[in-house]
């Protein structure tokens, strides 16, 4: 049975600015009130809070 590595909601996110957390295999970096990184296409993207809680993360890179 797979271990269920993602953080949930009653975690907090970091609030520092310059904090990095994992979602979805990717790193993304906390600027002002939103996390940004990029896609599998290399594009940019912005998340807020809730789109990280809604889709799982974590403070470290699972191995695939």
């Amino acid at each position: 049975m797979a271990e269920n590595r993602k953080t949930t909601t009653a975690s907090p996110l970091p609030t520092t600015q310059g904090r990095v957390v994992w979602c979805q295999g990717r790193a993304l970096v906390r600027e002002d009130a939103r996390w940004v990184g990029v896609d599998d296409k290399g594009r940019p993207r912005s998340l807020t809070d809730a789109d990280l809680r809604r889709r799982g993360w974590s403070l470290t890179r699972m191995a695939r």
